[in-house]
This record gives C-alpha cells, sequence and structure tokens, in this order.
C-alpha cells in the first residue's frame, strides 16, 4: 500500500474538504457507501480514504466515484479558470519589446521586377 504524502496544513483542508463534498453528494442521492465503491469498482475503504481527503487515493479513483455519483462534468472543470496562469501569460504580452521587427521594402528584393 501507498504512504501517504507530506502535505501542508492549507493543502490537506482543501482535500478533507474535496472529500466531505464527495460524502456529501452521495448522501443527497441516498446512495450507501458500500453501493458507490461496487459501482466505482473500489474498495469500502479506498471510498472512506476519499472521502476522508486521504493522500492514498489516486485521481483515477476519484474520477471514477464522481462518474458514479453524476458528477464527471465537476471533473473536466479541474483547472479550467487558470487565473494566475492568465496574468502570467498577460503580463509576458504586455513586456515591451526593444525594437521593432523590420518590414521589408519592395526595393530591397532581389528578385528584380
Amino acid at each position: 500500500m501507498r504512504s501517504e504524502r507530506a502535505l501542508l496544513p492549507k493543502h490537506r483542508r482543501i482535500l478533507e474538504g474535496v472529500g466531505e463534498n464527495i460524502r456529501l453528494a452521495r448522501l443527497r442521492r441516498r446512495l450507501s457507501a458500500a453501493k458507490v465503491a461496487e459501482r466505482a469498482g473500489v474498495s469500502r475503504n479506498t471510498l472512506y480514504l476519499l472521502e476522508k481527503g486521504n493522500s492514498k487515493t489516486s485521481i483515477v479513483t476519484l474520477f471514477q466515484v464522481l462518474v458514479v455519483l453524476g458528477l464527471e462534468r465537476d471533473f473536466a472543470k479541474l483547472a479550467a479558470d487558470d487565473e494566475l496562469g492568465r496574468r502570467l501569460e498577460d503580463a509576458k504580452l504586455q513586456t515591451p519589446q526593444s525594437r521593432a521587427p523590420k518590414i521589408k521594402k519592395s526595393s530591397d528584393k532581389k528578385d528584380g521586377q
């Protein structure tokens, strides 16, 4: 069995929040943990770890459970709104160039008209 990965407390809280959201989604659908685990093809203990936000669970397990709950579209939204990446990209685009590119004049052509 894989060892649990060391996480910063704020990252652990995020995982725990995701796990809690999955648990609540399961309960709103009135599905037992055993039924969701069976349909997702994982053990009951693996589902329990996922719902607790344990870092031993895989991204595939997360996806399988979301499919069972009908939430696979939420998975597709992960990192879709990359605010930081867009700001970094915009900052790069706004950096002035040292000089404009040369424009070839028609008299510079060697083809001879």
